[in-house]
C-alpha cells in the first residue's frame, strides 16, 4: 500500500525562543518564507495571560519565564494572511473558551474570508486557572465552556441567519453574524488532548479532527484514529476522513544534535496510522532569527526530496 503524503506544518516560535521581544514582527518574514518554501501550514499557540504558577504545566518544564511575549494567534494570523498567498493558517492550540463565542465566530469568519479560506483552528481547554479567572470564567467548567463555544460558533457560521442556541454557558436566538466564512460551515476545527469519551464526542459532533496530546505514541495515535473512525461511522460520517495533526518526534543524529532528516523520515510511518499532517517546531532546530528564513527554505527542499 502506498503511503499517502501528509501535509507539513511548522510550529511558530513563541516567547523569545527565536525572536527577541523587540523583534517579534520578524515572525511575519518567517511565515512568508514558509509560504515560498511550500510548507503547508503554519501553527501558532496561545496564552492570553500568564499566571505565577507555571510549575503546574502538565507537559514537563515550562521554558518561558514571566515577561515572555505571547502573540495573540488570530491577530498574528490575520497579519500573516496579508503577507502570504497559499500557506494555511492554524492555531495549535487556541484556548477557545477564553473568547466569547459570538466574537470568536466573527474573528474567525473575517480571517477566513480575507485569507480566501485558509483558516483552521486547533482548540483546547488550556491548563492554567489564572487565564480563566482573570476573565471571570470558571476554570472547573472549562470543558463545558469549550463545547458550548464551538457549538455556538458552528451555529453562527452556518448558512442563512437567525441563529439560535440554548446551551449551559451561552444562549441566544435570532442572531445574524456576517460575513460567513469562505469555507462552508466554517473553518475546520481540530480538538486537542487525550481521546477521552468527552473529547471523542466533541470530535464527532462538532469537529473535523484531532490533535493528540504531546508525546503520544504512534500506537496511541493509531488506536485513537481507529476510535474516531468508528465513532464517525456510527454517527453517519463514515465517508469523512478525520484530520489528524501530530508532532514529529525529534530525532538526534550521531553527534547527538537534532537531525532534521531523521525527524522528517518518521512522517511516512505516522501517516500510516492515519495522521494527515505532521508538525515540526521551528525553534527546536534554529534559534538565530537571522537564519530562520534560510532554514525554512532548506526544510521545504528536504521535505520534497523525501517524497520524490
Amino acid at each position: 500500500m502506498t503511503t499517502s503524503r501528509p501535509r507539513l506544518a511548522i510550529g511558530l516560535p513563541v516567547g523569545e525562543s527565536m525572536f527577541r521581544t523587540d523583534e517579534q514582527h520578524k515572525i511575519v518574514d518567517l511565515c512568508r518564507a514558509a509560504d515560498d518554501a511550500g510548507i503547508d501550514t503554519i501553527v501558532q499557540s496561545d496564552h492570553v495571560v500568564m499566571g505565577e504558577r507555571t510549575d503546574r504545566y502538565p507537559f514537563g518544564t515550562f521554558n518561558f519565564p514571566h515577561g515572555s511575549p505571547w502573540l495573540e494567534p488570530l491577530t498574528l494570523l490575520s497579519v500573516v494572511a496579508g503577507a502570504t498567498s497559499r500557506v494555511r493558517l492554524s492555531t495549535g492550540v487556541l484556548i477557545a473558551g477564553l473568547r466569547r463565542a459570538p466574537l470568536l465566530a466573527k474573528m474567525c469568519a473575517t480571517l477566513d474570508a480575507l485569507s480566501r479560506g485558509r483558516l483552521e483552528i486547533g482548540v483546547g481547554t488550556g491548563w492554567q486557572p489564572e487565564e480563566y479567572e482573570t476573565l471571570d470564567l470558571d476554570f472547573d467548567n472549562r470543558a463545558q465552556i469549550l463545547d458550548d463555544t464551538i457549538a455556538a460558533c458552528r451555529a453562527l457560521w452556518a448558512p442563512g441567519g437567525g441563529a439560535a442556541v440554548d446551551l449551559p454557558t451561552i444562549a441566544f436566538e435570532k442572531i445574524w453574524c456576517d460575513p460567513k466564512p469562505v469555507q462552508p460551515n466554517g473553518p475546520a476545527v481540530l480538538f486537542s488532548g487525550p481521546l477521552t469519551r468527552r473529547n471523542l464526542r466533541r470530535i464527532t459532533e462538532l469537529g473535523d479532527g484531532w490533535i493528540p496530546i504531546m508525546g503520544e505514541s504512534t500506537e496511541g495515535v493509531a488506536a485513537g484514529v481507529e476510535k474516531i473512525r468508528e465513532a464517525w461511522a456510527a454517527a453517519g460520517r463514515g465517508d469523512a476522513v478525520p484530520r489528524v495533526r501530530h508532532s514529529l518526534p525529534l530525532a538526534r543524529g550521531e553527534g547527538r544534535g537534532l537531525d532534521l532528516d531523521r525527524t522528517l523520515a518518521a512522517a511516512a510511518a505516522m501517516a500510516e496510522t492515519g495522521v494527515t499532517e505532521v508538525s515540526v517546531p521551528a525553534a527546536a532546530f534554529v534559534r538565530d532569527s537571522a537564519e530562520a528564513a534560510v532554514w525554512i527554505g532548506d526544510l521545504g527542499r528536504r521535505w520534497e526530496k523525501l517524497w520524490s
